[in-house]
């Protein structure tokens, strides 16, 4: 189980293709509606070029949404106002309702996208519960100490987007390190560290603390070097709380009491 889940792949391999598509949907759709615009209204070819405009932001690439919004109403008044197949407009009605696209489909562009950003959001808290509960199962069920550090080493760099982390026995003894404290705050050579903007640390090792009490019994060391990385507080919280489910199986594998 992985602590981050997407709604859309991270490769942007098939970006070009729909932004392609986004501008051409418009024309084709102009094109076509511009065979029957004596029998077809313009607010019904301005609901039509909408529905394009959200099919484009609901892949949530908003150079898409924009690229589609701004082609409606480039093809809209090219086929659909007088003077036809001329990118002018000589009546104000004509030239109401082509702002009024572009307008209400930037909005419904946003809208959209906004609702994709809540959809993804959902998704990844319900990835990393899901994630910290397979830790504390797998720790309460008497698991191996060694399989239950993997398992959370793992779900740590996936939560982090970092590169790789492994588990050390004892305190962090290099003091060159950041450590990422209970609190989700990350701190280096004493001063905390502002994430959110500039990102982990690229140069050293991230030590997130595994305590038992008040004594740190071990640590994770996160390497996040190929690229660089804007971890949120939520997702550093979630590091420290799958780091925490390690204090609670000892040496043998049984769960402490």
């Amino acid at each position: 189980m992985t602590g981050s889940v997407s709604a859309w792949p991270q490769a942007a391999w098939w970006r070009p293709s729909v932004r392609v598509t986004a501008v051409l949907a418009p024309l084709l759709a102009c094109a076509i509606l511009s065979t029957v615009r004596d029998d077809v209204t313009a607010a019904t070819s301005v609901l039509v070029l909408v529905v394009l405009v959200v099919a484009a932001a609901a892949t949530g690439d908003r150079p898409a949404a924009l690229l589609a919004a701004f082609s409606a109403g480039a093809w809209f008044d090219f086929f659909l106002t007088e003077p036809y197949l001329r990118f002018t407009i000589a009546d104000a009605d004509d030239i109401e309702a082509t702002v009024l696209l572009v307008v209400i489909s930037l909005v419904v562009t946003e809208i959209a996208l906004w609702g994709n950003r809540q959809q993804r959001r959902a998704a990844r808290r319900s990835g990393y519960l899901a994630g910290v509960l397979g830790a504390a199962r797998a720790a309460a069920e008497g698991m191996p100490r060694e399989t239950v550090i993997d398992l959370v080493a793992r779900q740590i760099t996936d939560v982090l987007g970092a590169d790789d982390c492994t588990y050390v026995v004892g305190p962090v003894r290099d003091t060159r390190n950041a450590v990422l404290d209970q609190d989700g705050v990350l701190t280096r050579n004493g001063r905390a560290v502002d994430v959110d903007r500039v990102g982990l640390p690229t140069d050293e090792y991230i030590a997130v603390l595994v305590r038992r009490g008040p004594e740190v019994i071990g640590h994770f060391l996160v390497t996040a070097v190929s690229s660089l990385t804007f971890a949120t507080r939520e997702q550093r919280l979630i590091a420290v709380l799958l780091a925490d489910q390690v204090a609670a199986v000892r040496d043998e594998g049984k769960a402490t009491t």
